[in-house]
């Protein structure tokens, strides 16, 4: 027995949001083609011309990983620390505060030379038509991960003294904020080079989805300028 899960825009087009199949394919390979014949909605996704990611229990996979009985399989559209730091990896539906975040960094230590914040704010137009909602789902588990792998990469990359990512989910009403990151190194070079690493790479590899509604209808943003 395997769990099916669906996010996003993938929920939308299969209509549901999670599955339990008894009897299973071996690999995702022979999954994919089963999943298609079932929702005919998610074949255009499915098919040759692939546009989703897999993770086999919270981790990325690829086709020819083998499936495994109790294993769950998490359909991905693409996405739209130590006890000496004080800095967080948090996702939360309320607001944030951006000066409380900045000084529980700026507590760390007194060796901080540079701080280099970068913070996403939601906008109330996309591709010229005016946006009348926003909406952030993630997959819950492995986008913590993902932001905790970040902020690990960043350390190991990067001369830093601490580092915070936060990603607000739910609906965020226009001009609201939805991600901060802060960074602190002893020089303003490492702090910037390693914020831009930090956002670049949570567009590319966590889960996290953004739904526009506007009169034009309902899009699933699964590009990230």
């Amino acid at each position: 027995m395997i769990t099916i899960k669906f996010f996003a825009n993938l929920r939308d087009l299969a209509g549901t949001d999670e599955i339990v199949l008894d009897q299973h394919p071996s690999t995702i390979t022979d999954l994919l083609p089963l999943l298609a014949g079932r929702y005919p909605g998610l074949a255009p996704v499915l098919g040759e011309q692939k546009r989703i990611l897999v993770a086999v229990n919270q981790e990325f996979a690829d086709e020819a990983a083998e499936l495994r009985n109790g294993d769950e399989i998490a359909l991905l559209p693409p996405f739209s620390g130590g006890d000496e730091h004080r800095g967080v990896v948090r996702i939360q539906e309320p607001p944030f505060s951006v000066e409380d975040e900045i000084n529980r960094i700026k507590a760390t230590s007194l060796s901080i030379g540079g701080i280099v914040t970068f913070l996403g704010t939601t906008r109330d137009i996309s591709r010229g038509t005016a946006v009348s909602k926003l909406e952030f789902e993630h997959y819950p588990g492995m986008a913590e991960r993902k932001l905790n792998e970040i902020r690990e990469r960043a350390f190991a990359d990067f001369d830093l003294i601490d580092l915070s990512i936060i990603h607000r989910i739910g609906a965020i009403p226009a001009g609201e904020n939805i991600v901060l990151i802060v960074v602190a190194a002893g020089h303003r070079d490492t702090a910037f080079k390693a914020c831009r690493f930090c956002i670049d790479e949570l567009k590319r590899i966590t889960p996290i989805w953004k739904k526009e509604t506007s009169s034009e209808g309902v899009v699933w943003v699964d590009e990230h300028p």
